[in-house]
């Protein structure tokens, strides 16, 4: 039996043990474990028609690259986010995150996970959580990337790195900057480990805004060796809307 196989039968028993709980009202959650209940997680907007270059999404008769991507290719090759950040997801996301909801942390990363079976992706050799500043870290308790990342790794059997890169200095938060400010923000911000770096990689965090963290992650990674970087996330932002929901 191979680990994703134990993993299902171990959600299974999991389900019939403790019947999953919805996150948002509280009434029973869908088989065979997820604390999510159908109607509610119905409400969630769909990230269906979407830049495959960098999720951002699109009208839905239009194919290929988003205008910018053409305009100018992004250092990472693909990004997918199953869900737009809006109501409810923007708030699921703001819990998670900022109230330590790991519970919803976990929900999410299911969610993921099953969005990224669905569409076959290219599975990478190693799944890199978005590092967080030391100080940041102390203050949240947690690495919301890394929360999301280990929840995916298990289910699609891929391994988690977190000593391929660092954050080397502590930024500004990138919520409520202005796309020019974000790239500013985070230049030079992350150092490769002397640890050799598979070929292809997948970034993962919670939102992908302007893009401009994964960006300079992902040229940091290929510097150091990376041949092909992916981001996954669970919700893609408008440019109107930061990390937080707020409009700016």
């Amino acid at each position: 039996m191979t680990r994703l196989q134990v993993h299902n039968c171990l959600r299974t028993v999991q389900g019939w043990l403790l019947p999953p709980t919805c996150i948002r009202c509280g009434s029973s959650g869908r088989a065979p474990a997820v604390d999510l209940c159908a109607d509610c997680e119905s409400e969630f907007a769909l990230n269906a028609a979407a830049c495959p270059a960098c999720a951002v999404s699109l009208p839905s008769n239009m194919d290929g690259a988003c205008a910018a991507c053409r305009r100018r290719p992004r250092p990472f090759d693909s990004a997918v986010a199953p869900y737009r950040y809006e109501y409810p997801v923007d708030r699921l996301v703001w819990r998670f995150k900022y109230e330590g909801r790991l519970e919803i942390g976990r929900v999410l990363a299911e969610l993921l996970a099953g969005a990224l079976a669905a569409r076959r992706v290219m599975k990478p050799d190693a799944l890199i959580p978005v590092p967080l500043a030391l100080a940041k870290l102390r203050e949240r308790g947690f690495n919301q990337a890394l929360e999301l990342a280990r929840p995916v790794a298990r289910a699609l059997s891929i391994p988690v790195r977190t000593d391929l890169c660092t954050r080397v200095r502590l930024t500004e938060d990138q919520a409520g900057l202005a796309a020019r400010e974000r790239r500013r923000n985070v230049r030079g911000a992350f150092a490769a480990s002397d640890q050799a770096v598979p070929r292809h990689v997948a970034l993962i965090d919670d939102v992908l805004t302007t893009g401009s963290t994964c960006e300079e992650l992902a040229r940091e990674l290929k510097r150091a060796g990376a041949v092909r970087v992916d981001v996954w996330v669970i919700a893609r932002a408008n440019a109107r809307t930061d990390s937080r929901g707020r409009g700016r």
